[in-house]
């Protein structure tokens, strides 16, 4: 550790025409002079000491610091973004970059789609390390790799434009995750085999989140949104990149329309076989979704639940009905029974008050009879008799049944006695008159 060292810092001299007399003002005491010890630190003095620690010049120093910068590079991305490269791809030739598979380029090979920008700029700077012209000029190995950094050069200005990037990954069938055969899904899980192959294609979705086949524990609901969702892809997979390349002679412009014409026709042919691909694909997994059959035979057996209940209910209706119908009928027949009863009754009753009637007026006119129509001392004249039966049908005339009925019963009760008949008669007959059932005088005999 360095010694501590003393600082003298002179004070800042006084503004011109100050004076101590006119312009001092005492605010407050001086505190006591403190002694700090001062440690040097920073990047500045690090370099510093590592060049005087290694009798240093600045240029030496920087040399080898970027040599050591350049292998740490190195051997941060080995572990990473590192992959052994194929001699094949030393051979090729630049001017064909179209066919050149650009991640294999910068060994992203593992990567490809789902790299990102700071892992392509990582291995961009670790593949121009190892292949720039002026490296391998340095080491005497020539210039028969100058074809490979120009594609190293083509690779990295396709993949970090978005634009480029994502035309060249609509077309980059290595990223594409095949469907699984027979001989994988008896081996394996069906849903982790169909999940990386929507995985794979769910790069193209420009609807976000994409939803994902499940497992067998999935609802229905989600079942559906899934196949819906892939039914009805929308895709931003397109073809720009195997265009024809376009002439750039304005002179031939008839050439370059039919080019454009050409390229715009192929474009919309790969994107109809694209959507065709897709949907077979669906298809395929749809068949094979066990899922499926079981929500199949859920609703099935849902659907008979319903029709069973729904027979029942009707069922249970209609006996209800039947049961109102005969409840119906009986009480019918029972109110017809009992109407029938209550006629036969009232007929019966009229019959019995009718009996009841002759009878009592066979009361009445005997009993005028028994007692010799009232004639005293012989037979009674027909002239008498017709008076007396006349006075008996009048007053039968005018009673009802109750009180022939009791008019009957008053003239058995008097038996022969002639007064006594004649007094009920009398009496009915006064009766009749308060009533206003019968004038005065009306009666000839009874008065």
């Amino acid at each position: 550790m360095t010694s501590a060292q003393v600082v003298d810092r002179p004070l800042p001299a006084l503004p011109e025409g100050w004076s101590a007399e006119n312009d001092f003002k005492v605010l407050g005491s001086l505190s006591a002079a403190t002694q700090r010890n001062l440690e040097p630190v920073g990047p500045q003095f690090l370099a510093h000491a590592r060049r005087k620690r290694h009798n240093r010049t600045f240029s030496e120093d920087e040399r080898i610091q970027a040599q050591e910068k350049v292998k740490k590079v190195e051997e941060d991305t080995d572990d990473e973004i590192s992959e052994p490269e194929d001699p094949a791809l030393l051979q090729l030739d630049a001017r064909d970059w179209k066919k050149q598979d650009h991640y294999a380029v910068l060994g992203l090979s593992k990567y490809r789609y789902k790299a990102t920008p700071e892992q392509i700029k990582r291995a961009h700077r670790k593949k121009v390390l190892r292949h720039h012209p002026d490296k391998k000029a340095a080491t005497g190995q020539g210039d028969e790799n100058d074809n490979f950094f120009k594609c190293i050069q083509k690779a990295t200005e396709i993949l970090l434009d978005p634009v480029k990037r994502r035309q060249y990954d609509s077309v980059d069938k290595k990223a594409n995750v095949p469907p699984p055969t027979k001989k994988e899904l008896q081996n394996g899980n069906w849903y982790e085999l169909w999940n990386r192959v929507f995985e794979s294609e769910a790069r193209f979705s420009n609807k976000h989140p994409v939803p994902m086949l499940g497992d067998e524990n999935s609802t229905k609901e989600e079942v559906e949104e899934f196949y819906n969702f892939w039914y009805n892809f929308d895709s931003w997979r397109s073809f720009e990149y195997e265009d024809e390349d376009v002439p750039d002679d304005n002179e031939n412009r008839d050439q370059k329309r039919h080019t454009e014409r050409k390229n715009a026709n192929a474009r919309r042919k790969k994107k109809t076989e694209d959507t065709a691909r897709l949907r077979r694909l669906v298809d395929e997994c749809l068949a094979q979704d066990e899922r499926i059959k079981k929500f199949r035979k859920q609703e099935r057996a849902h659907k008979d639940k319903r029709r069973l209940e729904k027979e029942a209910e009707a069922k249970r209706l209609a006996e209800e009905r039947e049961r109102a119908r005969q409840e119906e009928e009986r009480k019918k027949k029972e109110a017809e029974e009992a109407a029938r009863l209550e006629r036969e009754q009232a007929k019966k009753a009229k019959e019995a008050a009718k009996n009841a009637a002759k009878k009592n007026k066979r009361v009445l006119k005997n009993s005028v009879k028994d007692v010799n129509y009232f004639a005293e001392g012989g037979d009674a004249s027909p002239s008498q008799i017709d008076a007396v039966l006349g006075d008996v049908e009048l007053i039968i005339g005018k009673i009802s049944a109750e009180e022939l009925g009791e008019l009957a019963s008053k003239l058995s009760k008097a038996g022969t006695d002639a007064a006594a008949v004649k007094a009920a008669y009398t009496d009915e007959v006064k009766r009749l008159i308060s009533e206003g059932k019968l004038k005065e005088g009306e009666a000839k005999v009874f008065v």
